[in-house]
C-alpha cells in the first residue's frame, strides 16, 4: 500500500494528540503554551493541514523539538555523504601486476 500525504497528516494529528493529553494539556494551554491557535491545534488533531511554523511551535511546547532532526535527517552527517563528495574510491589491484602463485612457505 503506497501511503499518500493525507495518512501522514492524519498520523502527525493523531500523535500530537497523544503528546497533548499524556502531558495533561489541553488545547487551549497548548495554544497558550506555543502561540498557536486553538482552531490551527484542532484542525492538525484532526489531519488537516497546517502552516509548518505552528507544527514546530507545537512540537517545542510539547518538548518534541529534540525530535524534529528524525524528520529529515542531515545528510552531511551520514559517512556516505562524504564517499559523493570526494568521489567514490574502490581499491583495485594493478593491471601491470602479475597473480603470484601461493605458496605453503614449505617448497623448496
Amino acid at each position: 500500500m503506497i501511503k499518500n500525504c493525507y495518512y501522514y497528516m492524519d498520523e502527525i494529528g493523531r500523535r500530537i494528540k497523544i503528546y497533548r493529553v499524556s502531558s495533561g494539556m489541553t488545547q487551549e494551554e497548548l495554544g497558550e503554551k506555543s502561540g498557536v491557535s486553538v482552531r490551527s491545534i484542532s484542525r492538525l488533531e484532526q489531519g488537516s493541514s497546517v502552516q509548518m511554523d505552528n507544527l514546530i511551535r507545537i512540537l517545542i511546547a510539547l518538548g518534541l523539538d529534540s525530535n524534529i532532526e528524525l524528520l529529515i535527517p542531515d545528510q552531511a552527517s551520514r559517512p556516505s555523504y562524504y564517499l559523493r563528495e570526494n568521489g567514490n574510491y574502490r581499491v583495485r589491484a594493478r593491471k601491470d601486476d602479475k597473480k603470484q602463485e601461493f605458496k605453503w612457505g614449505d617448497e623448496q
